[in-house]
């Protein structure tokens, strides 16, 4: 029988030592994510298999969504992750990142949809399985996180995504995303030590 295990997108980490190597967060995007991206050792794996291999680093797109009100103030969408989140290792702890694993869904081409590649479909599904953007905005790729100090870090390669809202104007779609609301960037540093570690690692780097 055919198994209906997930397939997510990964890298080996030898393949990824090439390319890159360090520790927390990176804004030396210069022709390195491309390359990881168009890597030929990319490949999918069944996710049970890579969960606990740190040979192999599962690429995860992050979205901040962000909005900088008329006084210049920023506010980012925050939210603590459920117990039906699909990364069990974080649930209950807040976030103001969006995003997940890129599937083999990501490959095949959607009707109606552009194709743009397994890695920005899969950002796109992602984002907008979670959240509904009622606003405009902008975005742009500002970086890339690894995380070795604990066990679902050692195995995950995050690719940080900033969009930009013309309006604080966002809707949770999976009832996993609870008290999601936009919070000041300076009340986010203020309870820095309920969120996770790839969310404390944005706000050192990104608005420091």
């Amino acid at each position: 029988m055919q198994s209906t295990e997930e397939q997510i997108l990964v890298i080996p980490t030898a393949a990824l030592h090439e390319i890159t190597n360090f520790v927390g967060f990176s804004f030396d995007l210069d022709h390195k994510l491309d390359r990881i991206l168009h890597h030929p050792s990319l490949e999918f794996r069944p996710r049970g298999s890579v969960e606990q291999d740190p040979g192999f680093k599962q690429l995860i797109p992050y979205i901040l969504l962000r909005h900088v009100d008329d006084l210049g103030a920023i506010w980012l969408f925050a939210y603590t992750r459920g117990k039906g989140q699909g990364e069990s290792r974080l649930h209950s702890l807040r976030s103001v990142g969006i995003g997940g694993h890129i599937s083999t869904v990501d490959a095949q081409p959607r009707a109606g949809h552009h194709d743009h590649g397994p890695y920005r479909n899969g950002m796109l599904r992602e984002l907008f399985e979670e959240v509904s953007l009622e606003t405009a905005y902008s975005e742009q790729c500002v970086g890339m996180i690894y995380d070795d100090s604990t066990e679902v870090g050692r195995v995950h390669l995050g690719i940080v995504h900033v969009f930009d809202l013309q309006e604080p104007s966002v809707t949770p779609c999976e009832d996993d995303i609870c008290d999601a609301r936009f919070v000041r960037l300076h009340d986010l540093k203020d309870d820095v030590a309920r969120l996770e570690v790839w969310s404390k690692l944005c706000l050192e780097a990104i608005f420091e």
